[in-house]
C-alpha cells in the first residue's frame, strides 16, 4: 500500500473559525437540522442513544430515532429530546433529514442489510455510515455517494480494503486516501492521530490533533457519528463536518480526561463535553 500523499494538521483556527457566526435570537430548532439516528439492536440501544446524544450537544435543531420497535420505550426514555419515526422508511420519511447517521449497534442481519441499502438509494444528503453499516458494505465494492462519509477503526478498515489491521496501521495515510477512492466518499479513518481523506485528489489527508488514549472506550465512536452528522445537518459539507466532528470529539475528550482523568473516561461523558468543546470555540 503506498501513496504520494502527506497529511496535514487541522488547526484549532481553522475549526474555531467554522463556529464564530453566532445564533440569531430569532432562530427556531428547524434552523438547525434534522438527524436521523438509524442504529441499535436487542442489546445494543446504548450505541443509539450515545449517538444521538452527540449529534444533540453538537447543536443539531431536531434528532430522531428509527430503532427497533423493542427499543422504542429504552431510547425515548434515555434521550426524551429525541423523537421516534415509527412509520415505514420511505424516500418522503427521509427527505425530512438533513443528515442520517446509520450503524452503531445496528447488528448485520439480512433485514438490516436491507434498510442500509433501502437508505443508499433513497436518500441524497449526507450520510455518515459507521460500525455495522461498515460491516455491511465491507467487500460490496460498492461506490457511495460522495456525500457520504464513512468512519471507520482500524479492524474495519482492514475489512472496507480487504487488507491487513497492521498494514492499515502502518500506513494510516495510504489507508485513509484508498478508503475514500474506494468508496468514492470522505473517509474518516479513527485511531491516535485520526485521518479524514476525500477523493478530491487537490485536497490534502487532514490530521486531527486533539484526543487522548482514554477515549479508547466503549462508545466513544458512536458519539462521534452524531457529532458528524449533526455538523452535516447544520450545514456544513461532508468534508469540513468531518474534519470539524473528529476535533471537536477529541477536544471533548481533551476537557473530560482533565476533570475525570484518562482511565475513568467512558463515552458517555462526552456529550457534554461536546458542548463545552464547542462553547470554548466559540467565545
Amino acid at each position: 500500500m503506498g501513496t504520494g500523499m502527506d497529511s496535514v494538521e487541522t488547526t484549532y483556527k481553522e475549526i474555531r473559525e467554522l463556529f464564530a457566526k453566532k445564533r440569531k435570537r430569532d432562530a427556531s430548532k428547524g434552523d438547525f437540522g434534522r438527524v436521523l439516528v438509524i442504529a441499535g439492536s436487542k442489546g445494543m440501544a446504548g450505541a443509539a442513544i450515545l449517538c444521538a446524544r452527540g449529534a444533540l450537544r453538537a447543536g443539531a435543531g431536531l434528532v430522531s430515532f428509527f430503532v427497533p420497535d423493542e427499543l422504542l420505550p429504552i431510547v425515548q426514555t434515555a434521550v426524551p429530546e429525541a423523537t421516534c419515526l415509527t412509520e415505514p422508511l420511505s424516500p418522503e420519511a427521509l427527505a425530512v433529514y438533513d443528515a442520517i447517521a446509520v450503524g452503531p449497534g445496528l447488528g448485520t442481519s439480512e433485514r438490516v442489510r436491507e434498510i442500509v441499502s433501502y437508505v443508499l438509494e433513497n436518500y441524497g444528503g449526507a450520510i455518515v455510515l459507521d460500525a455495522d453499516a461498515l460491516n455491511i458494505i465491507a467487500g460490496t465494492n460498492i461506490k457511495l455517494d460522495p456525500d457520504t462519509i464513512i468512519t471507520p477503526h482500524p479492524g474495519e478498515a482492514s475489512r472496507l480494503l480487504g487488507t491487513p489491521t497492521d498494514v492499515v496501521q502502518a500506513r494510516r495515510d495510504a489507508a485513509a486516501a484508498f478508503l475514500a477512492e474506494a468508496y468514492g466518499c470522505v473517509s474518516v479513518l479513527k485511531g491516535a492521530g485520526t485521518l479524514v481523506s476525500t477523493t478530491d485528489p487537490s485536497l490534502k489527508i487532514y490530521l486531527n490533533t486533539t484526543g487522548n488514549p482514554g477515549m479508547a472506550t466503549g462508545g466513544s465512536g458512536d458519539v462521534l457519528t452524531g457529532v458528524i452528522a449533526s455538523f452535516a445537518a447544520q450545514g456544513m459539507n461532508t468534508l469540513t463536518a468531518a474534519q470539524a466532528g473528529v476535533y471537536v470529539h477529541g477536544l471533548a475528550g481533551d476537557l473530560a480526561a482533565e476533570g475525570l482523568g484518562e482511565a475513568g473516561l467512558i463515552a458517555g461523558d462526552l456529550p457534554d463535553a461536546i458542548a463545552k468543546a464547542i462553547k470554548q470555540l466559540t467565545e
